[in-house]
């Protein structure tokens, strides 16, 4: 059997009964009246009140030891939590990045000092984090990082940009990739190195990036002689690249690269289900088929990060498919609507639509561009 594979894995009674739990308390939180479902809701749906509520209820640090305030379970137990979420959208985006991958990066090279001062705070929804990875000259090519660390006599002085860093004006922390010493000719890959770094420290600066839309969920975030603590060294100095490799697989494989725009499509189905019978039943088919599909890859994906595995090359399949996915729902629903006109669409419903056609362009950056997914896919099975 290939190790590029996915294994099929099972819905336990115990998995389906705690997604009835958490669609209980979906419906609930709506008819309370403490969200209205949008589209794309991990990044541009931020409600911090509703990530404590989320924290409260045992559903962020799922599968994090209970000695730093995690509860233990298993990464399918929150794979159903986050795919229920999703599916509702449901305002998720203040805490997603630290549930998905800030925390688990902690938990797995940082300090015990950095596991217990942050640990417990992301797990009852109080610590939120962002990505600092790409840059504004590198695109997707990560080696190629300007932002640099310098040691000093107590520490490490920071210098850079970096730029597309989702949520960084509500963060209290964003994880750093920073070159710490020359890279060889042999290997660009060395010399690299994360760090934790505290938003509300002086010289730092976030700047809102407005979108099609008008809304500034993106950031350019700007270090200038920040002072860093040698305690915000995050694991060896060096391996930062082997680090954040790890950590792409959490960010890439995860249901909200094909489910950002379910409520979408879930509620058009809803609302012309009888006029779909007629016609527009084969491309409706044809997308819940796909999306199946990736449900079953994702799904299996969270089972080897369960079991210990580093299933980078699978996490890039799932967000590259993921993203023909989710741009293949728009334009379906877009020749539909040569069926049943727009005007006849309810009012929520075209702005769910509106919203998805604007944000599509961004899904196929976030995460390593289209290009880079095929690239790594095509490396590792040995096609180039």
């Amino acid at each position: 059997m290939s190790k590029y594979n996915f294994p099929s894995i099972i819905e336990t009674n115990e998995l389906s009964n705690l997604r009835l739990e958490v669609r209980n308390f979906i419906m609930k939180s709506i008819n309370d009246g403490d969200f209205s479902p949008t589209a794309d809701a991990w990044v541009f749906s931020a409600n911090p009140d509703f990530s404590k509520k989320i924290g409260t209820m045992g559903w962020l640090g799922m599968s994090f030891p209970k000695k730093y305030g995690g509860h233990e379970r298993t990464a399918l137990e929150r794979y159903v939590v986050t795919e229920e979420l999703l599916a509702s959208g449901a305002p998720v985006a203040a805490h997603w990045i630290a549930d998905r991958q800030s925390g688990s990066q902690i938990l797995r090279f940082g300090t015990e000092e950095q596991k217990n001062l942050i640990i417990p705070k992301i797990t009852s929804g109080e610590c939120f984090f962002a990505i600092g990875m790409s840059e504004p000259d590198s695109g997707s090519d990560l080696a190629s990082v300007k932002t640099k660390a310098t040691k000093t006599n107590d520490g490490w002085k920071l210098d850079g940009r970096k730029i597309w860093s989702t949520g960084a004006h509500i963060a209290h922390y964003m994880i750093v990739l920073a070159r710490t010493s020359p890279a060889s000719k042999e290997n660009r890959h060395e010399g690299l190195s994360q760090f934790l770094v505290d938003l509300s420290l002086p010289n730092i600066k976030v700047k809102g990036i407005e979108d099609m839309t008008g809304q500034k969920h993106f950031n350019e975030t700007l270090f200038d002689n920040v002072i860093l603590s040698k305690e915000s060294l995050l694991g060896e100095e060096g391996k930062g690249w082997s680090q954040v490799v790890g950590e792409l697989a959490l960010e890439r494989s995860g249901p909200e690269r094909f489910l950002s725009h379910f409520t979408l499509l879930e509620k058009f189905i809803s609302e012309f289900r009888t006029s779909l019978l007629k016609s527009g039943s084969s491309l409706v088919g044809k997308l819940i088929s796909e999306l199946q599909t990736l449900r079953r890859m994702s799904f299996s994906v969270a089972s080897m990060l369960q079991n210990g595995d580093s299933p980078e090359t699978q996490a890039a399949f799932v967000k590259e498919l993921g993203n023909r996915f989710e741009k293949m729902m728009i334009e379906s629903l877009r020749e539909i609507s040569n069926i049943i006109p727009l005007y006849e669409w309810p009012t929520s419903l075209q702005n769910l639509f509106e919203d998805a056609t604007l944000r599509i362009p961004s899904n196929s950056l976030r995460g390593g561009t289209t290009e880079i997914m095929k690239g790594i896919i095509a490396r590792q099975l040995g096609l180039r």
